[in-house]
């Protein structure tokens, strides 16, 4: 029973050594980016997207939101989410209604990077491409967000954004 036991936790050890491996090998630094074609024009889509004490009512991810005082001059918020976590991000840039980058600025994560909102009408309206430019610093967290794929929470994101707005967005294959 004891040789088993043994054998169990060196195969775990070994498994758990080469995910850290792998991660070690891996990037630290990613780009995923998605597009949506939404039918309200651009002034409403950044209404919804820049209204942060609002969150919780449309984002399925979202409980909490706390406005923060601002730093030089940008909206900082404190999101928590059903799941109690919580990330601290700061509006970095803003220019009304067509672009918007959002940074998160908690120290000491796993990971980090920005969100590049850019918004172009569309007909009648608008389509909105969200450019995430992640960080991951913890090797293991490179391998389990490469294996869940970079491009989940903005599919999440796009996809509580378009029901809200009244529509409908479909991540492409």
């Amino acid at each position: 029973m004891l040789k088993w036991l043994g054998i169990i936790v060196g195969v775990l050890i070994v498994l758990g050594a080469a995910v850290f491996i792998a991660g070690s090998m891996m990037p630290q630094n990613h780009t995923a980016s998605r597009t949506a074609r939404l039918s309200q024009p651009p002034e409403s889509v950044w209404a919804v997207i820049t209204d942060v004490p609002a969150f919780p009512s449309w984002r399925k991810d979202v409980a909490v939101v706390e406005n923060l005082p601002p730093r030089n001059g940008k909206v900082v918020w404190k999101e928590t989410s059903r799941s109690r976590n919580s990330l601290t991000f700061e509006a970095e840039t803003a220019e009304a209604p067509r672009h918007l980058v959002t940074r998160i600025t908690d120290k000491g994560l796993p990971f980090g990077g920005s969100w590049d909102y850019v918004i172009v009408p569309n007909g009648l309206g608008s389509r909105l491409t969200i450019t995430e430019n992640g960080e991951i610093y913890n090797p293991i967290f490179r391998v389990v967000s490469r294996a869940m794929g970079y491009t989940s929470t903005l599919d999440a994101y796009l996809e509580s954004l378009a029901a809200k707005l009244g529509g409908k967005y479909t991540p492409p294959n």
